[in-house]
């Protein structure tokens, strides 16, 4: 029998921790609960993460909010996974993990990848024909960062080759919280999309290519089966069940990874509608209703869950992560000149960042802190301050990163819009980022596009989760959701602030073109 008010529990994976909230089928966030997690970054590229320290975090963070009883958990009727795209875990026939997940940000893979789809005729590091095998049929092919699912796999292979012999299969990080919550070994069509081995062509009908699998020279057996977001992979077991308070009856849909719900959280379901999320890292992307490539600007149309269509994918690598290593790093270290850190200093950037005048004294911040993934490929950019004086304060090195940040959207912006075939105006805006109306103007005044700060941006990803699962229980359709998100504040560009970071936007990509050779030999 239908519950008379169902809910979904979502979880939203992120880098930085584990998010759980209770939502409405119609998209309300109603309450959460954050649990933050560690990531480990290791020579030559590594980052990584405890897969059991995941699990950890979702279970006390849902069970938390659960005993909250913003409603009661006999009305919770579903629970919806987001997590991290690019996030890879070996695990055995239990569902145990081998080893620690390797991250989005983690580029060891590269050589790896590089051996096989270099050759001649070469464009930007790809043999022509070796990256034509992939193009027409995955939309793309491997990236040379190394950070794809798929140079994850053949680093095991090739660095830790017992732990792939005795890996049962590699899964995506969010279908690795899908089988602890059901024992059930599967994956997404989306969420398998980095592994570069599946036909997309027909975006109805996605499969795995026998093709690709042996150019790669993997085991086929060691890939999941795969199934649409929206479908039931089955109920919540007894034990998860137990530890986080719920009925062992509760449905686990399969979801998607955080670009999709993200996109889908925002509310630009519509084709050629655009939103921009900023978290650790950031992305500007829209669904579209054809496939595409740009393999030198790496942008290309991946499945969603949105059935026959897709989306325009690519993303940058650093963020909102720049000012939490502003914070961490820089200004609040650890060391025996740490300045007391006893208050959240998020809660002032609004403050202090819209003190500074537009430019920061024309202090140019490099957001490149882990290399860069689109629009260009490379991962031996690193970030800095450029034309710091003697007059530059805290103050101005915070407005001047959430600048840089900005800066590096608009760079991608130009090439996202050519893929398209369209300019993206208004943007909808996601992710923490976005609670920032400073940082909202900025995005405005940076890319002259009518920016619009979503209802509950931090929470997109739960409620793009919950709507997928939502869908897939009948209670509304993808159509439904532009009128089921609500928009908090429009933002128009300034006039006035335009022209001066047109200027600075001009140096910014300069400071690229005349340095990236400079990084190369510092990085390589």
């Amino acid at each position: 029998m239908p519950r008379a008010h169902p809910h979904i529990l979502a979880i939203d994976h992120g880098t930085s921790g584990i998010k759980a909230a209770i939502v409405t089928v119609s998209g309300q966030v109603l309450d959460y609960e954050y649990e933050r997690t560690s990531i480990r970054f290791l020579p030559g590229g590594g980052a990584e993460q405890d897969p059991a320290e995941w699990w950890q975090a979702l279970v006390k963070a849902a069970a938390q909010l659960v005993a909250r009883k913003s409603v009661h958990p006999e009305d919770i009727t579903a629970m919806a996974v987001s997590s991290t795209f690019s996030t890879t875990v070996a695990v055995d026939k239990n569902g145990d993990p081998l080893m620690n997940a390797l991250t989005w940000m983690d580029s060891r893979g590269a050589p790896y990848v590089k051996k096989i789809v270099s050759g001649f005729p070469s464009i930007d590091g790809y043999g022509l024909f070796r990256i034509m095998r992939w193009i027409p049929k995955t939309g793309g092919g491997p990236t040379l960062s190394g950070k794809d699912d798929i140079a994850h796999v053949l680093l095991i292979k090739n660095k830790f080759p017992d732990v792939y012999r005795r890996t049962h299969m590699f899964l995506p990080s969010k279908d690795y919280l899908n089988l602890k919550l059901t024992g059930k070994f599967a994956a997404s069509y989306d969420s398998m999309q980095l592994f570069w081995v599946t036909d997309i062509r027909d975006v109805r009908n996605i499969r795995y290519d026998d093709k690709l699998i042996s150019l790669l020279s993997l085991d086929s057996a060691k890939l999941p089966p795969m199934a649409a977001s929206t479908d039931i992979l089955g109920t919540v077991c007894k034990e998860a069940a137990a530890a986080i308070g719920i009925p062992e009856n509760v449905q686990v849909v399969l979801s998607s990874p955080d670009h999709q719900t993200a996109c889908i959280g925002s509310g630009a379901v519509d084709d050629f509608t655009g939103h921009l999320y900023v978290g650790t890292s950031s992305w500007i992307q829209a669904v579209i209703p054809f496939k595409k490539t740009d393999v030198l600007h790496s942008i290309a149309s991946f499945p969603t869950a949105i059935p026959g269509k897709y989306q325009s994918v690519n993303e940058q690598d650093m963020a909102g992560g720049c000012l939490s290593h502003l914070f961490d790093n820089l200004l609040f270290y650890d060391n025996a000149l740490k300045t007391q850190r006893s208050i959240d200093p998020y809660m002032h950037v609004d403050a202090i960042a819209g003190g500074v005048p537009a430019g920061s004294h024309n202090l140019i911040y490099l957001p490149w802190l882990n290399g860069e993934r689109t629009p260009v490929d490379n991962t031996t950019l690193r970030g800095g301050f450029f034309n710091m004086s003697k007059t530059t304060t805290q103050d101005h090195l915070i407005g001047a990163v959430m600048e840089g940040v900005a800066f590096n959207p608009r760079w991608s912006l130009k090439y996202v819009e050519r893929f398209i075939g369209r300019t993206l105006n208004p943007i909808h805006f996601i992710g923490g980022g976005a609670q920032s109306e400073v940082w909202c103007q900025i995005f405005a005044d940076v890319m002259n596009r009518e920016i619009r700060q979503m209802a509950n941006p931090r929470q997109a990803n739960a409620r793009g989760a919950a709507f997928i699962a939502a869908v897939g229980l009948g209670h509304i359709t993808f159509d439904d959701i532009p009128r089921l998100t609500r928009i908090r504040q429009i933002f128009h560009p300034d006039p006035a602030n335009r022209a001066v970071y047109d200027r600075l936007y001009d140096v910014f990509i300069r400071l690229y073109r005349k340095n990236k050779s400079l990084f190369r030999r510092l990085n390589r």
